[in-house]
């Protein structure tokens, strides 16, 4: 028996925030079906494209996916399961950050027509890593995003929560993130790429942080002659303040098994 649609899930939890903008389309009596997607898409604000700029859709994954970002980038297919949480999350992902999305795909398909072991190699590994426990770090205050980097924990938490409520946000972009987040644990943890924006960027609706965000992404994809896991930094999700219970308490990140010192990270932006 498939389990049950919950249609007002996105508004169960702060790690759900920038889907938002499409709770009122999964107001839906029943797991959304490749029509629902692509109906979703044909509404959107401009048309979203693959890498390779062929119009996406969406079809059913009838056998093991073959040739997965080739077939987007050529095709605009995107083979996706049926009443599947991680196939869901990867296309509310694709209507969220469709650049961003597109710009991972082109790349993915150009590095697989590298001889091994280029063809895999680090910038695609990085770029699964993104795609997958990406979060995008919103950051007016420079010192914040230093102590991100540092593994400063207790300091960016705790003593600086005021100032990261104003001035940092934590924006979930990858779609495996998303299905962790339906039941969150201790240990979970995100892959960051920190960007500075202005202070003004907190006070736009989360649908503009989402499409300057994608923008930002993109170019800086684009832009990026390597990419590497290196260029990414952890972010230890039950530590943003508000995202879960017990991190109300100073002593919740005494848990170093949690809240690890650690490799610093190439600064990128």
């Amino acid at each position: 028996m498939s389990p049950p649609w919950p249609p007002h899930f996105l508004h169960h939890s702060p790690f759900f925030e920038p889907l938002r903008p499409l709770s009122d389309a999964l107001a839906l009596s029943h797991w959304p079906a490749w029509d629902d997607y692509n109906r979703l898409l044909a509404q959107a604000a401009a048309p979203v494209h693959s890498g390779g700029g062929v119009p996406l859709r969406f079809i059913p994954q009838t056998e093991k996916a073959h040739a997965y970002e080739s077939r987007i980038y050529l095709e605009g297919a995107v083979q996706t399961r049926g009443e599947n949480w991680h196939d869901l999350f990867n296309a509310l992902a694709w209507m969220t950050f469709p650049r961003a999305k597109a710009e991972i795909n082109r790349r993915h398909h150009f590095a697989a027509q590298q001889p091994p072991p280029a063809g895999r190699g680090a910038v695609r590994d990085a770029l699964t890593l993104f795609d997958e426990s990406g979060v995008a770090v919103a950051c007016a205050q420079p010192i914040l995003a230093e102590r991100l980097r540092r593994f400063q924990w207790k300091a960016l938490f705790w003593d600086d929560r005021q100032t990261l409520a104003q001035e940092m946000k934590f924006v979930l972009f990858g779609h495996a993130l998303y299905e962790k987040a339906l039941r969150p644990y201790i240990g979970m943890t995100g892959a960051g790429w920190i960007f500075p924006v202005e202070p003004s960027f907190f006070d736009r609706p989360v649908a503009a942080q989402n499409a300057w965000l994608d923008a930002m992404i993109a170019a800086r994809l684009a832009a990026a002659d390597t990419f590497s896991p290196q260029d990414l930094t952890p972010v230890p999700l039950l530590g943003i303040p508000g995202w879960w219970p017990d991190n109300d308490r100073e002593p919740f990140y005494d848990n170093t098994d949690y809240f690890r010192p650690g490799r610093r990270t190439r600064a990128a932006g």
